[in-house]
């Protein structure tokens, strides 16, 4: 016989079997967040310790010539917590701090250059601030989370994220980059680069070209004379037909130079504009062009150029790489931007991996503030949008009247079609 109690009991053992696993009282977010708040005093403490000591021994020795260096190598240390300070934020409070550029004393060449750049380094500074006034207040937020922990434990998930918010601001404002000042002097010393990189390969390409094509040409020329030289008196017939011949090697040569001179900077281009010049590039183009430009002024010739070449390079990959049947080419202005399309009924797939020189493309527009954007589904067609800043042929960048001289030269408005 089971007893009343025993049959109770066993109902409710198999109530407990039915009941939701337990759950911790605290989210995962909380607990990082107390994580943080308990374990800030730490390294709080060393960078306390570390930026007073180090300005107290720079300070003093200020006097000297140690001094300097000493405060500028401690500023090397301040960077380093700064940066592990970072990385605690990171993993524990989920704050996105992106990192500081590297300092520019690094690129610097003498010493006093060098020790001048870290002496100014705002991020090495600003770290140094963030481990004097978080120290007092990581003790702070730690001993009231500890003390949360046993006589509030309710309120700890909207304690923590009060205190933690305060975490959060700190390392936003000492931590984080600078300003967008900053973020703008890293991109433009990238963009430096890409430009020093570009300006060496076409130097190389023009050296290669003369001394494979013009040089040569004008060498064999140079024997070919000779040879008739000599045998003007004896021979004139044969002297005849080889200064013939070196009349015809003179003419490739001029063409070739002609050529060259193109790729540098056109005349045409000069003289005359974007109109005249993309008209005879996509003469020269094996797929028919329709051109259309809208624009009631030129732009400043280094943007004239930059747009002009853009264009070539593109006419170049559609003859090579699209298997298109017809092109389109149209130039406008939109407020202060120069914007290129060019577009081809071809087999699409272009992507700047794959050889057609878009990357390259991409990072020299890049470097004058411009864009490139690719749209070239697979089947087709293409169309690629190259986006440069306007700036007038007087150096205005921003004008937004329009400047209108007279001449033929200077109306960029029509379509043209090869």
């Amino acid at each position: 016989m089971i007893s009343r109690g025993s049959a109770r009991g066993s109902s409710a053992w198999r109530g407990d079997e039915s009941l939701p696993p337990p759950r911790s009282p605290l989210s995962a977010v909380t607990w990082r967040e107390c994580a943080y708040l308990l374990s800030s005093w730490a390294p709080g403490l060393i960078a306390f310790v570390y930026v007073l000591t180090w300005f107290y021994v720079g300070a003093l020795s200020a006097l000297t010539i140690v001094g300097l260096p000493v405060l500028a190598f401690g500023l090397l240390g301040c960077r380093l917590l700064g940066r592990l300070e970072r990385m605690r934020a990171r993993a524990l409070l989920a704050v996105e701090v992106e990192e500081p550029s590297p300092t520019r004393a690094l690129r610097r060449s003498g010493f006093v250059s060098w020790l001048w750049a870290l002496l100014k380094d705002p991020v090495g500074w600003r770290s140094a601030l963030f481990g004097v006034v978080h120290l007092p207040w990581a003790l702070f937020s730690g001993v009231v989370t500890l003390v949360a922990f046993f006589v509030a434990w309710p309120a700890l998930p909207w304690l923590t994220r009060w205190l933690s918010h305060v975490d959060r601001a700190l390392v936003r404002v000492l931590l984080s980059p600078s300003d967008e000042l900053e973020r703008r002097i890293a991109e433009l010393e990238s963009d430096r680069v890409s430009v020093t990189d570009t300006a060496s390969a076409d130097l190389r390409r023009i050296e290669r070209d003369l001394h494979d094509g013009a040089q040569a040409r004008l060498v064999a020329l140079a024997m070919d004379l000779g040879l008739a030289k000599e045998k003007l008196t004896e021979d004139p017939e044969t002297a005849a037909r080889m200064v013939d011949e070196a009349h015809g090697e003179v003419k490739l040569a001029l063409q070739e130079l002609r050529d060259l001179a193109r790729g540098i900077h056109p005349a045409v281009l000069t003289d005359r504009g974007l109109g005249p010049a993309l008209s005879s590039a996509a003469a020269r183009c094996t797929v028919p062009v329709t051109i259309d430009i809208d624009l009631t002024t030129r732009p400043a010739p280094a943007i004239e150029g930059i747009a002009y070449f853009t264009t070539t390079e593109l006419l170049t990959n559609i003859s090579k790489h699209s298997g298109a049947h017809h092109a389109t080419i149209d130039i406008w202005r939109t407020d202060n931007r120069l914007m290129l399309q060019i577009t081809d009924d071809g087999h699409g797939g272009a992507t700047p991996t794959h050889g057609t020189g878009l990357a390259g493309l991409a990072e020299r527009l890049t470097a004058v503030d411009g864009l490139l954007a690719i749209d070239s589904p697979p089947g087709g067609p293409t169309t690629i949008t190259a986006e440069l800043p306007w700036r007038d042929r007087d150096g205005n960048r921003h004008r937004d009247e329009s400047r209108h001289e007279t001449g033929p030269e200077e109306n960029h408005e029509g379509k043209t079609s090869r």
